[in-house]
């Protein structure tokens, strides 16, 4: 059964302004959606179980959920295992374990953060930010955009501020915004941002092959 409307859990504001942004680019006219940001990781954990079993009790056999999160530094399989633990918990039926479209609920890790998707597809930060540099995502450093070290927000704020930007420090939901609505899905080479675009297309139709 198609979807036709997600719920989707995150721990941020600035993520929540991302897929404001981005999400209709992926769905189309074929879904709506309604984005929930919590405090932080920590909060969003702590009251996901609870939020969980509410929709176990009345969301429709069309409704789909996706729990984002970032990984941080915390060790992505154990991560995704308590989120996992917590979906069985409410009998919600996961990608993971469904393996198809199937699913009622989705858990995403950007890894290792949101920052790490906009190093993905560059040229939606030089649309926000004409004066970054083009050269970035070929040196080494940024090269893999899921595995730049030393975190992926300071290294844009880095780069935005030797460019002009933030010079008083990077402003996370306006860059999510202004970086968001740029944003190419198709071509952002991150694969934990790619995870989650294969997930949402695949529940409304829009894909038929394996992730």
């Amino acid at each position: 059964m198609k979807a036709d409307h997600f719920e989707i859990l995150v721990e941020e504001l600035s993520m929540e302004a991302f897929l404001t942004l981005v999400l209709p680019k992926i769905l189309g006219s074929n879904s709506t959606f309604t984005i929930h940001s919590y405090r932080g990781k920590p909060d969003l954990l702590k009251k996901l179980g609870a939020r969980l079993r509410g929709y176990a009790k009345w969301l429709p056999a069309t409704s789909r959920i996706v729990v984002l999160v970032d990984r941080d530094d915390d060790d992505c399989k154990l991560l995704k295992q308590k989120m996992e633990l917590l979906a069985g918990e409410a009998a919600l039926a996961t990608r993971s374990t469904t393996g198809g479209a199937s699913w009622r609920l989705a858990n995403r890790i950007a890894i290792e953060e949101l920052e790490a998707w906009y190093f993905g597809n560059w040229d939606s930060v030089r649309l926000a930010y004409p004066s970054v540099p083009e050269s970035v995502p070929n040196k080494a450093a940024y090269r893999a955009c899921d595995a730049i070290k030393g975190g992926t927000w300071e290294a844009l704020e880095r780069i935005l501020r030797r460019a002009g930007h933030f010079q008083g420090g990077l402003r996370k939901v306006e860059a999510a915004s202004k970086i968001g609505s740029g944003f190419d899905p198709d071509s952002c080479t991150s694969p934990s941002f790619a995870a989650l675009r294969y997930a949402v297309a695949e529940a409304v139709g829009e894909t038929d092959q394996n992730h």
